[in-house]
């Protein structure tokens, strides 16, 4: 798996905030037989040994029930991260292996379901957004109707990427999704390209993009649905570092 630190240029931050680290997990799929277990394992030890100002995982936390104690063992060892669900924690998905675990309160871990919560660092406040994967299905979720705009920054959390592509403009300056696995089974074409089976046309598959409703990076994740293991498409725990854009 790969332990990734990237820098992420935001037009709005805060001088103070320059240099603010955030680590960035998700899609996990406890519970079913997969190294992904051990990549979970690996990339919070890695998160809780680097101590970030603050910690993100954006869902897909379990795919069965019976891996809700692992989860709850990980999330301990970290510093009250921040999460959301994804579909597979809240309803049966698409893979015929996957249950949904019925996740509810996370503690210490702070779950955001349609709501938002405020932390100062470094003297600014920060607020943190959560979307519901149940009312982004639904069409229901305006997570920008929850946007703070007194905050000096302002972080969505949603498991489905293409939520940028209905943010207002400036509604958020960071958003963190999940859900693509990369493609989790690829055929590299070369020049960091690649063609993705599971998802082949699709417009936000890993990384970093800037839109007007603010910049995104989705990450990788760590676990595997439908099959066990992944083809170039590495797990990833990822350490965004923000940086003033100039």
């Amino acid at each position: 798996m790969r332990l990734r630190t990237l820098d992420v240029p935001l037009a709005r931050l805060p001088e103070d905030l320059a240099g603010l680290r955030i680590a960035h997990l998700s899609d996990f799929h406890l519970g079913l037989p997969s190294r992904g277990e051990v990549a979970v394992e690996r990339a919070v030890e890695w998160v809780a040994e680097r101590k970030p100002d603050l910690v993100a995982i954006t869902g897909d936390l379990v795919s069965r029930p019976r891996g809700e104690r692992l989860l709850r063992e990980q999330l301990a060892r970290l510093d009250r991260p921040f999460v959301v669900l994804g579909n597979h924690d809240v309803e049966h998905s698409r893979d015929p292996f996957s249950r949904a675990a019925g996740l509810t309160d996370l503690s210490p871990a702070r779950l955001l379901v349609d709501e938002s919560e405020t932390v100062e660092l470094r003297g600014h406040r920060v607020q943190v957004v959560g979307v519901d994967p149940r009312a982004y299905r639904r069409g229901s979720s305006r997570p920008w109707e929850l946007a703070d705009e007194s905050a000096d920054l302002r972080i969505l959390l949603c498991h489905f990427p293409y939520v940028l592509s209905f943010l207002p403009p400036g509604a958020f300056d960071l958003v963190l999704s999940g859900h693509m696995h990369d493609g989790q089974i690829a055929l590299p074409l070369g020049r960091d390209r690649k063609f993705r089976f599971a998802h082949p046309n699709v417009r936000f598959a890993t990384g970093l993009y800037e839109r007007p409703g603010g910049t995104m990076h989705v990450s990788p994740g760590l676990g595997t649905t439908f099959v066990p293991f992944r083809i170039f498409a590495r797990p990833e725990a990822t350490e965004l570092v923000l940086q003033q854009r100039h």
